[in-house]
Formats: C-alpha cells, sequence, structure tokens
C-alpha cells in the first residue's frame, strides 16, 4: 500500500496522443506451442519502447484474466505515426512477431489477439485518480492534484 497517493489526482497532457489497446486470449490452453510465443513477444517489444523514448511511447498498464486466460495492456502514445512507425519498422521488434504469428496461428483458432486505437485531440481527455498510486495516463504523462469540486466537465475545458 505504500505505493497509494492519497488524495485527488488528474493527469496532465497538454498535446494529442493515442490510446492504443492490445491484447491476447488463449482460445486453447492446450496449445501452448502457439500461445506462450505470442505473449513471450510482447516483453522485448516492451523493453526496446522504454529504452528508446523518442520511439514515441509513453507508458503503460496490464491487466490479466483467468477465465478464459486473457491479456489486456493500455498504452499510450505521443502520435499515431510513432505507433504506426513502430508496428511497420523492420529495425524493431515487432514486425517479426506479427509475421510469426500470422505463419503459425493465422487463423486456426488456438489463439486471439486484438488491438483497438483511440486518437484523442488535446484538451478532449478527462481523468481522476483518488487514492491509487500513479496509474494510467497520469503514470504515462504528468500526475497533477485536483481540486475536492473540480468536475470531469471542468477538467474537459467546461465551467464547473
Amino acid at each position: 500500500m505504500s505505493n497509494v497517493v492519497p488524495g485527488r489526482f488528474s493527469a496532465q497532457i497538454d498535446e494529442s496522443f493515442v490510446v492504443f489497446l492490445i491484447g491476447m486470449q488463449v482460445n486453447n490452453i492446450w496449445a501452448v506451442n502457439k500461445w506462450l510465443p505470442t505473449a513471450q513477444a510482447m516483453g522485448p517489444m516492451l523493453n526496446v519502447l522504454h529504452k528508446y523514448p523518442d520511439k514515441g511511447f509513453l507508458g503503460q498498464e496490464s491487466f490479466f484474466r483467468l477465465f478464459p486466460l486473457c491479456t489486456m495492456m493500455t498504452t499510450y502514445w505521443k502520435s499515431f505515426e510513432h505507433l504506426e512507425y513502430f508496428a511497420r519498422n523492420t529495425d524493431d521488434p515487432h514486425l517479426e512477431p506479427w509475421r510469426a504469428f500470422n505463419k503459425s496461428i493465422g487463423s486456426d483458432g488456438s489463439v486471439g489477439i486484438w488491438h483497438e486505437t483511440y486518437l484523442v485531440d488535446a484538451g478532449r481527455s478527462e481523468s481522476i485518480y483518488v487514492n491509487m498510486p500513479v496509474f494510467g495516463l497520469a503514470a504515462a504523462t504528468e500526475h497533477v492534484p485536483i481540486g475536492k469540486k473540480d468536475t470531469a466537465r471542468h477538467r474537459l475545458g467546461g465551467k464547473q
């Protein structure tokens, strides 16, 4: 509980950004030879993204569900161009695992993967973290205190 920051906080970001959700679902638990390499591919990608901030990666939060076995990661990026470049660049550790997934698994149904991309214009996001560790968008950008009477509408630029 030592990571908990008592009080009310929000994320401060003044530029446009991207929220990219990505996940994997194990549809056949016995197909370990298919889902384990897929799961293991994420670590090297994150290592590169954390090591080279100029790639535009701001941060991430990971989530896990047991039944059915499923992972989800919320990631934050400076721009869609940064995200797309990382996904397509042959020098980055994404393209080869993506090709391996398509070759090994394709549409056999053993492992599911998905992603969703959201482009967020500057001033069009809102967040609140009460008695939480520095988390989510606030961990990826700037964690700032807010007043007790501050509202979601106010954080989105409206009147209180």
